[in-house]
């Protein structure tokens, strides 16, 4: 019997439980349905991070007479960089606690609380798109990039200054061409993510991590190469969720900047994301006030804060 909680103000009756096989149907109409869920929030992530990673999940789901009325995916990463601690969502932009209103949000991460007591983690990380109404220590060191979009891309080219029309024809002028595609395109996208990652000196994920999102998620994900003279120089990885389409990853080659890849690449993307109707472009987390900012507001983007919020257990501060 799953445990539930009947509030004598509001009569009403809530459980929270961890989700099984059964209830997948359930979590993923609620992701559908609930405009606060992203792409983050689907059901697939939780098989993806358990067969790349081998971390324990934990995803909580409130119902309210059989109705779901929120979610909370967690991830237990225990390694010795990071000691033992829960996240949600790890290696994604965000994820976090999406429910109908405050007394559910409550409810769930009261639970959240409890199984991070219970496994001895150091803290719980939830990287929120909004804010949550507990009160707990929160960081806004990161910022999604947020293109609204509009039917006709014309519009948005437009409303760019004439300098960034300008390196936009230029970048054209160098003989680069786009494909975009799916998973037929990914052992070229991660070839370029690969070596442009190491040139920035960051921690290449394993190719199998992004091979089982494109078996998972295959019809809601789109790859985009950049080649010249045959040979992949730029690419990007992106998620299509509801209205929106979600910047996972992108690289470029530091030894074909000259040809201004970037340019054609961000374009493109946009352009081909007004044409089939989504209403915006998260172009991805940066670092608040960084290069990676700065390059994505010519574009228009505005940068919206992510609120990565925390539960202590044994750490003593943020």
């Amino acid at each position: 019997m799953i445990p539930q909680r009947a509030n004598k103000d509001t009569g009403r009756v809530i459980a929270v439980k961890q989700i099984s096989t059964g209830d997948a149907p359930d979590w993923e109409q609620y992701v559908r349905t609930n405009p606060r869920a992203t792409f983050y929030h689907r059901i697939e992530w939780k098989a993806i991070i358990e067969k790349s990673f081998g971390h324990r999940t934990y995803y909580l789901m409130a119902t309210e007479n059989g109705t779901p009325v929120g979610i909370l995916p967690l991830v237990h990463i225990r390694s010795l960089l990071f000691g033992s601690i829960l996240c949600s969502m790890p290696f994604l932009n965000f994820g976090g606690v999406c429910a109908d209103d405050e007394e559910v949000e409550s409810l769930l991460l009261g639970d959240a609380e409890k199984i991070l007591r219970e496994k001895g983690g150091d803290y719980l990380e939830l990287r929120h798109l909004k804010q949550s109404s507990a009160d707990m220590p929160c960081k806004q060191h990161k910022v999604s990039m947020t293109i609204e979009l509009n039917p006709d891309p014309e519009v948005l080219w437009s409303a760019f200054t004439t300098k960034h029309r300008t390196a936009v024809r230029r970048a054209a002028k160098n003989g680069l061409e786009l494909v975009f595609g799916k998973g037929e395109l990914l052992q070229e996208f991660y070839s370029v993510m690969s070596l442009g990652w190491k040139e920035l000196g960051t921690p290449v994920y394993d190719r199998s991590f992004l091979q089982h999102i494109v078996n998972a998620l295959e019809k809601d994900i789109e790859i985009c190469l950049v080649r010249h003279d045959g040979k992949v120089i730029a690419a990007a990885f992106n998620g299509l969720h509801g209205d929106t389409v979600e910047g996972m990853w992108l690289s470029s080659l530091n030894e074909h900047a000259k040809l201004q890849a970037g340019y054609v690449l961000y374009w493109q993307m946009i352009r081909r994301a007004c044409e089939n109707g989504y209403r915006q472009f998260h172009l991805g987390r940066s670092s608040a006030d960084s290069g990676g900012e700065f390059f994505k507001k010519k574009w228009n983007a505005t940068p919206k804060p992510l609120y990565w919020e925390y539960i202590l257990n044994k750490g003593k501060d943020v």
